[in-house]
């Protein structure tokens, strides 16, 4: 049986922990696995893997089940890569449990958790928030893209990391760098320098190597025109098909700079000329579909291969 001064320190620590204790903090507290199953066919907690227990009989919520999958992966698991980023902040990204575990240790994957085994195994690289011990942001906004279904989900996930201020660009730069022997390195790389250095003078370059294996018209770069609110800098220019392309790096996404492309688009358009906005990580990661979509324009505009 369970007495009262220590049901109240477990619904204490079960209430900071999103409602679920590990057998071990209950033993701590004098809650043997007697008590605990007493307690579990009384129908008041229901137990979890082999190492937790929730103080309810409720569906356990999403930060429970990364508590309990954390606990049930072993004493040196991490919550890695989207994960530990979803524990820091990010929003709208939903890749699954990710946990990191020493090699060759291996770990217990519970409810479709993912065990990623790493020889690089620094106690540096590891924080704890909120008592989960997690990969720090910047390594865990790689590992994030390595983990990725896709390619674009990759860039994806690192963009908004930086975007939604969890790492700065030039530490994830930096920690992309440090990666070796895997598939998406030459990727991670890529969109890492993107995202850190000045984006779009990469984009525009790349952009005229894809025209030309495409054998497209060449554009003019850095055009500048005179809108309603004075000068107007377009990254790529066809004059004789009245075209534009905005390359448009990570920092096009924050409010101000939106409102000023939006003017800037208008201003173009009433003046009729068509524009076509790409983003440098689509450039990266699915240049096919937009430059069909930027052939498909100049056709629609008259030029033909002939010409």
């Amino acid at each position: 049986m369970v007495d009262r001064a220590t049901r109240e320190r477990l619904r204490l620590l079960a209430h900071e922990q999103d409602g679920v204790v590990s057998r071990g903090q209950a033993a701590r507290l004098g809650v043997d696995r007697w008590a605990i199953a007493h307690e579990v066919r009384s129908g008041r907690w229901a137990a979890h893997g082999l190492n937790s227990v929730a103080l309810h009989t409720l569906a356990l919520d999403p930060a429970a089940v990364r508590r309990v999958a954390l606990w049930e992966a072993g004493d040196n698991a991490v919550l890695d890569g989207a994960t530990s980023l979803v524990v820091a902040g990010l929003r709208n990204f939903d890749d699954g449990i990710h946990l990191l575990c020493p090699w060759p240790n291996g770990g217990r994957s519970w409810s479709g958790s993912r065990i990623h085994n790493s020889r690089l195994w620094n106690p540096e690289d590891f924080v704890v928030t909120q008592g989960i011990r997690r990969t720090r942001n910047d390594v865990a906004t790689v590992r994030a893209a390595m983990y990725a279904r896709s390619d674009r989900a990759a860039a994806t996930v690192m963009a908004m990391a930086v975007q939604q201020g969890l790492a700065s660009g030039d530490a994830v730069l930096l920690e992309a760098r440090r990666l070796n022997r895997h598939r998406r390195r030459p990727l991670i790389l890529a969109v890492a320098t993107d995202i850190a250095d000045g984006a779009q003078a990469l984009g525009e370059l790349d952009f005229a190597r894809l025209c030309r294996v495409r054998r497209l018209p060449v554009p003019a770069r850095q055009v500048v025109r005179r809108g309603a609110r004075g000068r107007i800098y377009l990254d790529v220019y066809w004059d004789d098909y009245a075209l534009v392309v905005e390359i448009e790096g990570a920092h096009h996404d924050s409010p101000g700079n939106a409102i000023d492309d939006s003017l800037r688009q208008n201003d173009l358009t009433i003046g009729h000329d068509k524009v076509l906005r790409i983003p440098v990580l689509g450039l990266r990661t699915m240049p096919d579909e937009f430059m069909a979509q930027v052939e498909r324009a100049l056709r629609a505009a008259g030029w033909s291969n002939a010409a």
